[in-house]
C-alpha cells in the first residue's frame, strides 16, 4: 500500500481564478451520495426495504424477520425527519410543511411511532445506535413534552449506546429554555442552529427575522445545560447581501464562538422551489459579489482558527471532524460529515433516506403519503436503489475525495480488486488538466486535492460519476 503523506495543504490560498471558475461552473451534485437520488429507482418497493433490513441484520436477507444466525455488528446511525415549520423561510429548499395549528403533528407522530415500531423488529439485539440526527423543518416545533416522549419511543425499541452522539437542529425564533432542558434530558449532546445573515435587511428579504441577541442568548444557555458542541449555519448568496454586510455578520458570529460553521450557498431555483419565487432576482448579489463574500469568509475563518474541512463545513482544529480528516477517517452521508465509520443510517420520517450496506431507501416525500402508507400497514417506501460493485467502488472513490482530499490507488485497487489506472483512464486522463489548472497533484500513485481543488471539489468529484447524463442539469446547483 502507498504512503500517505500529511494533510497540510500545500498552501492555504483558496482563491481561484475568475476564469478557472468560468471554465469550470456546470450543473453537479453535492454528493451526499452516490449513485445520486436522481437516478435512484421508483419502482423499489416495501418489500425491497425488509429485504435490505434483513440481510443489514442476519445472514440470511429475507422478507420475514429472522431471529437466527450471525447477526451483524456495525452501529447504528439513526435520521429523525420533523417536517413541519411555523413559517416560511423565502430560501428554503428542505422538505417542509408550514403549519401554525400543531394539531397537524398528532397523525405524524402517530405515524413516526408506527415506522419505528414496523422496523426495530429487524434490528439484531446486539446492535447499538452510536449516532442520532434530527433534522426539518423544525424538530423543536414538537413541544419539550413531545420530544422526551419520542426519544423514549426511539430508546425503548433501540438499544442506545452511553456516548452516543445526539444533535438536532433547532430554530432559535421558536426554541425556548424549556425545550432545551428537554432534549438534554433525552441525552441530546449537540446542537444546530441556522443564523443564515444577522443583518436586518436581508432578515426581511427572506422572511426569516432573527436578532443577534435572541441567538446569543439561545448559545450561552445551551452551553450552560452542557450541550458539548454547538454549530451553526450560515448562508451566502441571499438577497441585498454584500461583502461588507456578511463582513459584519462574521464579526458577530466570531462572538459566539461556534465549535462548527456550516457556510451554504443559497442556490436559487424557483421553478424546483416555489418558496424562492418569493425572492426577487434583482435583489440577489452578482456571481462576482457571492465569489467575494464566499472568499472574505474563507479568508475570515481561517484567521479565526477554524479549518476548512471542505464543501460548506469548516470546525476548530480539535473538533472531531478535523481530528478525522487529518486521519484520513472522514465519512459524508445525508446528515453530512461525520466521524462514525461503517454505521448503517436508518431514517425515520416522510423523506428521511436509509443507507444500509451501501444501499438507499428513502420514504415518501408528501406528509399524507407518508402517513397513509402507515395507517395501511405498510412500510413508506417511495424509493431506493441496490448498488452494484461499480457504485460501491465510485462511491469510495468519491468519498475519499469529498471528505479527505486524498485518493490512494493502490488502497482502492486492493480493496475492490481492481487496476485503479486502468478502470479509470479516462477519468485521470480528464484530471491531468486539472492539475495543470492547479485543482490537484498527482503523488505516485495517489492523487490529492489542493486548496482551490476544494472550491471546486464537485467537479473533480464528477469525474468519477457514471450517471451525470442520467440525471438532468436542472437537477443541481452550479459549482461554481
Amino acid at each position: 500500500m502507498s504512503s500517505t503523506p500529511p494533510m497540510t495543504p500545500l498552501t492555504q490560498d483558496y482563491h481561484v481564478p475568475r476564469f478557472l471558475l468560468q471554465k469550470y461552473a456546470k450543473a453537479g451534485p453535492r454528493y451526499t451520495s452516490y449513485p445520486t437520488a436522481p437516478v435512484w429507482h421508483n419502482d423499489f418497493t416495501a418489500a425491497d426495504a425488509r429485504a435490505i433490513y434483513a440481510g443489514n441484520n442476519f445472514s440470511d436477507p429475507g422478507d420475514q424477520v429472522l431471529e437466527q444466525v450471525k447477526p451483524h455488528h456495525n452501529p447504528l446511525a439513526v435520521y429523525v425527519h420533523l417536517p413541519f415549520c411555523q413559517s416560511l423561510c423565502w430560501y428554503c429548499g428542505c422538505n417542509t410543511k408550514i403549519a401554525r395549528n400543531k394539531k397537524v403533528l398528532l397523525p405524524y407522530l402517530t405515524a413516526l411511532r408506527q415506522e419505528i415500531q414496523r422496523v426495530s423488529p429487524y434490528l439484531a439485539a446486539d446492535r447499538q445506535v452510536t449516532q442520532m440526527h434530527w433534522g426539518g423543518g423544525t424538530p423543536t416545533y414538537l413541544s419539550p413534552e413531545q420530544i422526551v416522549a419520542l426519544v423514549k419511543d426511539l430508546k425503548a425499541a433501540m438499544v442506545f449506546s452511553p456516548d452516543a452522539e445526539l444533535s438536532i437542529e433547532v430554530d432559535p425564533r421558536v426554541t425556548h429554555v424549556e425545550h432545551l432542558e428537554a432534549l438534554r434530558e433525552s441525552g441530546f449532546n449537540r446542537i444546530s442552529m441556522g443564523l443564515q445573515d444577522f443583518n436586518p435587511d436581508v432578515q426581511e428579504a427572506i422572511h426569516r427575522v432573527q436578532p443577534y441577541e435572541m441567538t446569543a442568548e439561545l448559545i450561552t444557555k445551551s452551553r450552560e445545560l452542557g450541550f458539548r458542541s454547538v454549530n451553526v449555519d450560515l448562508i451566502y448568496g441571499l438577497p441585498l447581501q454584500s461583502t461588507e454586510s456578511f463582513a459584519e455578520t462574521l464579526a458577530q458570529v466570531k462572538t459566539l464562538d461556534p465549535d462548527r460553521l456550516a457556510l451554504f450557498h443559497y442556490a436559487h431555483m424557483p421553478w424546483a422551489r416555489p418558496a424562492q419565487k418569493l425572492i426577487k432576482d434583482v435583489d440577489l448579489p452578482s456571481s462576482a459579489e457571492k465569489l467575494n463574500i464566499f472568499e472574505m469568509t474563507i479568508d475570515t475563518l481561517l484567521a479565526d482558527g477554524y479549518r476548512y474541512i471542505g464543501m460548506d463545513h469548516f470546525a476548530k482544529p480539535d473538533d472531531e471532524l478535523s481530528l478525522a480528516q487529518e486521519a484520513r477517517t472522514l465519512r459524508r452521508n445525508f446528515m453530512g460529515y461525520t466521524t462514525q465509520a461503517g454505521v448503517d443510517l436508518y431514517g425515520f420520517g416522510a423523506s428521511s433516506i436509509s443507507e444500509i450496506d451501501g444501499h438507499f431507501i428513502q420514504n415518501h416525500r408528501e406528509v399524507p403519503d407518508y402517513e397513509n402508507a402507515l395507517a395501511a400497514g405498510d412500510l413508506p417506501t417511495a424509493r431506493g436503489l441496490r448498488l452494484t460493485p461499480e457504485d460501491h467502488l465510485r462511491k469510495a472513490v468519491i468519498e475519499a475525495l469529498i471528505c479527505n482530499g486524498y485518493l490512494d490507488f493502490e488502497q482502492m485497487s486492493q480493496g475492490f480488486g481492481v487496476d485503479f489506472e486502468a478502470h479509470f483512464a479516462p477519468a485521470l486522463h480528464e484530471a491531468e488538466a486539472m492539475a495543470r489548472d492547479g485543482l490537484l497533484t498527482f503523488e505516485g500513485r495517489a492523487l490529492r486535492v489542493l486548496p482551490r481543488g476544494q472550491i471546486l471539489i464537485r467537479n473533480i468529484c464528477m469525474l468519477f460519476d457514471a450517471y451525470l447524463s442520467q440525471a438532468g442539469a436542472r437537477t443541481f446547483s452550479q459549482t461554481a
